[in-house]
Formats: C-alpha cells, sequence, structure tokens
C-alpha cells in the first residue's frame, strides 16, 4: 500500500471492504447462516447479480475518481514545489546581488582612481576580499544543499568518529572563540562512532558552532554532550547567549531566514547553515528540535544512528 498513490489506496481499500461483504454474501447468503448453503430461489441469484453489477458500476466511478484525485495531488506538489524554487531562486538572486555590488564598487573605485592612497587602497581591497570570502560560503553553502536535495544516493557513507570531529572543530574555531572570549565545553565521550557521511557530520557541528560563535554573544559558553539509546546517539548543542524570541523558533531552519538582516549580513552568515543542519540529520535518519535553554541562549537536540 506505501508503493500505491494516495487515490489508488482509496480505491483499492473500498473495494476490498466491497468484496468482503460480498464473499459473506455468497457463502452464507444472509448473516442468520452458520455453514455454507446453495441458493436456493431465484431471487438470491438476482440478488447476487445486482450486487456484482453494482460493485463493477462502483469500480468504475472510484477508479475515475481515484485519478482525478491523483491528478490534483499531483498538480497541488508540482504548484507548491514550484513556488519553492522560485522563492528559493530569488533569495539566493538576492544573496549573490549583495557581495557582487560591494566587489565591484570596491574594485571599480581602485580602477578609476588611480592616485588612491595606499592605506585607503589596501582597506579597499580587504573589504573586496571579505565579500568574496562570503561569496564563496555561500556558493559552497547552496552546493551542499543541492547535494542533499538531489543527489543523495551518490553520497559516501563510512564509519566515522564523531568525538574526533568535534575535536578538530574545537581547535579550527579556537581562533574565533577567543576573539569573542567564548569558551567550548566538549563533553562529548570518545566512543561515538556512526555510519554517515564525513562532509555531511562535520557540516552538522561546524555550522552549529560558528552559528552560536556569531550570534550566541561575547563571553558565553558553548557546550556539546550526547546520550546513547539502543538505536542512536542523542547530541545536545547548547549556548548560554542572548538566544532568539520565542517566534522565531518555528522558522529558524527554514533557509534563507534571517532575525536580523543586516547584523546577519555584518556577521558574514549565508542564512543557510542552520538549514544544512536539519537536511544533513534528516538524512541520516535522524530528528532534530530546537529550544530556549534554561541557561539563556538555544538548545538543539538532534539524533544520529549508531554504526
Amino acid at each position: 500500500m506505501k508503493s500505491l498513490s494516495e487515490g489508488r489506496k482509496m480505491f483499492v481499500s473500498v473495494m476490498v471492504v466491497f468484496a468482503v461483504y460480498a464473499l459473506i454474501f455468497i457463502l452464507f447468503e444472509d448473516y442468520d447462516r452458520k455453514f455454507l448453503q446453495p441458493f436456493d430461489e431465484v431471487s438470491d441469484w438476482h440478488l447476487l447479480l445486482f450486487s456484482l453489477v453494482v460493485m463493477v458500476g462502483l469500480a468504475f466511478l472510484l477508479h475515475r475518481y481515484a485519478r482525478r484525485m491523483d491528478e490534483r495531488i499531483s498538480r497541488e506538489q508540482a504548484a507548491k514545489e514550484n513556488q519553492m524554487r522560485r522563492e528559493l531562486t530569488q533569495n539566493i538572486a538576492h544573496e549573490l546581488k549583495t557581495p557582487v555590488t560591494s566587489i565591484l564598487g570596491y574594485t571599480d573605485t581602485i580602477l578609476d582612481d588611480p592616485q588612491m592612497p595606499s592605506q585607503t587602497q589596501r582597506q579597499f581591497i580587504e573589504r573586496t576580499n571579505a565579500q568574496a570570502k562570503r561569496l564563496t560560503a555561500l556558493l559552497q553553502d547552496i552546493s551542499t544543499l543541492n547535494r542533499m536535495d538531489y543527489a543523495a544516493h551518490q553520497l559516501t557513507m563510512e564509519r566515522i568518529d564523531v568525538a574526533a570531529i568535534v575535536s578538530d572543530i574545537a581547535e579550527e574555531t579556537a581562533i574565533a572563540l577567543e576573539k569573542r572570549r567564548m569558551k567550548l565545553n566538549n563533553c562529548l565521550p570518545q566512543d561515538i562512532v556512526i555510519q554517515g557521511n564525513p562532509s555531511l557530520i562535520y557540516s552538522i557541528f561546524r555550522n552549529l558552532v560558528d552559528n552560536a560563535i556569531s550570534y550566541a554573544g561575547e563571553g558565553t559558553t558553548i557546550e556539546i554532550s550526547a546520550e546513547e539509546t539502543d538505536d542512536n546517539w542523542v547530541f545536545f548543542f547548547s549556548d548560554n547567549g542572548v538566544g532568539i524570541a520565542p517566534k522565531h523558533l518555528p522558522r529558524i531552519f527554514e533557509r534563507f531566514y534571517r532575525i536580523d538582516k543586516s547584523r546577519s549580513r555584518q556577521m558574514g552568515g549565508t542564512g543557510l547553515g542552520l538549514a544544512i543542519v536539519k537536511n544533513a540529520v534528516l538524512l541520516h535518519g535522524g530528528t532534530i528540535t530546537v529550544r530556549l535553554s534554561e541557561k539563556g541562549g538555544l538548545e538543539f537536540e538532534f539524533t544520529l544512528r549508531k554504526e
């Protein structure tokens, strides 16, 4: 039944019920009989024939309705997907426009003013470089999401040491954490092994850490811990930062959703980090939720299947 469309599921279900009723009628003639008995009266045969005609007519009407129902569902899904693609395309174009415009503005200014002081020229080059890096990060995030959306079956899965990945991320982000006077408490045990895609598992933890560094606030603490269940590892990622308003929680994993657009761009965010986190967790058969932490800030809880 899972491989059938919704319309065909309805058709099969109704016809099975009707067939069971007809079978009971044929075997026992009516509900008072306890044993098989042939039809003695012509009216019984007429009633059986009438039931079969009704069954055929009902099957014909239900089949037409089921086909129309499937066509309507397909059209609605296609329209919804097209709308989502248009919105995503518009968002991507908007996000790409900002760094490209900045890069062109800085480079045009440098080219138009050959006598520009070297210090000013260096500042413009540094800003151009920062925008180019932001553009590169955005393109990488878009590529990652596209891989998960359209080529998930091509992703290689292998044995992964999650604790080692998180330790590497802690070392890679040490300078950024120090600049913002933040602390990362890695409370993960050393025996966390799962079967997954190394790049996406890295993206889950790296995007969560980068998000906290950007928005939790200076002087805050990030904590990563995990609990083992029969089939999964349950991870907890929290910070004691400024948090967000509760109204934003349902939309925090949406692509390009920003709580504070101007601040997000100033911090270099692409607006895709948490969308990548959610999609990567789901692709690995897990679940993810977010809530306001009792310590302040946010707490993410997600599961990844064991090896």
